[in-house]
């Protein structure tokens, strides 16, 4: 699809074809056509929580069956009390300026995945996207994705733009959904990264956090990365405030409200200053109940 066919008739649409239509026109080169895209709640579903925490949920389960001991200790009492809420209100603390617990939370992923070899987690993550299903939609994960976004996707690419993600979200974890969900190759694919180390021909995940992608965090990545800033930026939360802001001057800036509770969730937790400060400075906001003919693919990805 190219043009936007399950984006409704709304002032919404109009911002982002009329957005392509003057980049066309004022003959922006396409090396400077960088599109840049949040994850987590912009391009797949992250309620009642991210989908990268409940493959971590299996690996802390196994942690605390090896480790009696654990059961008592956050993260893996969460997992033990089958407490999902205590993850969701982790992450909403998070955007909340409260790190207290997502420090216990990252420690909790270090644990995990320290001495794994980053192709055989690459490839657990890709088995448990294609077998997994989501808790409360009933949805496989792989129709989990917001199909509105990922046809937005094809049409900009379709006018020139390389499409990229940056998010909180891991970016070995990222990386078979970009390939598969979403269509973007690996190498674009910008996140959270543990520490890595390198012996006897293997590249192994260190004991140790190597950096979270959010926050103040996600312009430095993409600059890191790209040596460019975008020309439109994708988002949800607060985290995704920063990225904007590091857009260039004539960037398009398109924020994903969540507010259909009947067809996903309904939620302003964790994206109060994005939504502010999208109303202040005049971003688009993407209203999920109103812009949106459809939210789900109606079959897998």
């Amino acid at each position: 699809m190219s043009e936007l066919e399950l984006w409704r008739d709304t002032d919404t649409r109009a911002a982002i074809t009329d957005f392509v239509a003057r980049v066309e026109a004022q003959g922006i080169p396409a090396a400077e056509r960088v599109a840049v895209f949040d994850n987590d709640g912009t391009l797949w579903t992250e309620k009642p929580m991210p989908i990268q925490l409940q493959f971590i949920f299996g690996l802390w389960a196994k942690l605390a069956a090896a480790d009696p001991a654990l059961a008592s200790q956050q993260p893996y009492k969460a997992v033990v009390d089958k407490d999902f809420g205590w993850l969701s209100a982790a992450v909403d603390k998070h955007y909340a300026g409260d790190d207290s617990d997502l420090k216990t939370l990252l420690a909790g992923v270090v644990r995990a995945s320290a001495g794994q070899e980053v192709e055989a987690y690459t490839e657990s993550a890709r088995a448990f996207l294609d077998a997994g299903t989501h808790p409360s939609l009933g949805l496989p994960f792989t129709r989990c994705v917001f199909a509105p976004m990922v046809e937005l996707l094809r049409y900009l690419e379709a006018h020139g733009f390389a499409t990229y993600i940056a998010s909180g979200g891991d970016r070995d974890f990222m990386r078979p959904a970009g390939d598969q969900l979403y269509g973007i190759p690996r190498e674009r694919v910008i996140g959270s990264s543990l520490g890595l180390s390198y012996a006897d021909g293997a590249v192994t995940y260190a004991s140790a956090m190597g950096f979270l992608d959010d926050g103040p965090e996600k312009p430095v990545r993409i600059w890191s990365r790209i040596g460019r800033k975008p020309l439109l930026v994708g988002g949800n939360s607060n985290g995704d405030v920063p990225m904007f802001e590091f857009a260039r001057e004539d960037a398009l800036r398109l924020l994903v409200h969540h507010d259909d509770a009947e067809r996903e969730f309904a939620y302003d937790a964790g994206a109060e200053d994005a939504l502010k400060a999208a109303a202040a400075k005049g971003w688009t906001t993407v209203s999920v109940r109103d812009d949106w003919d459809t939210v789900f693919p109606a079959t897998e990805s």
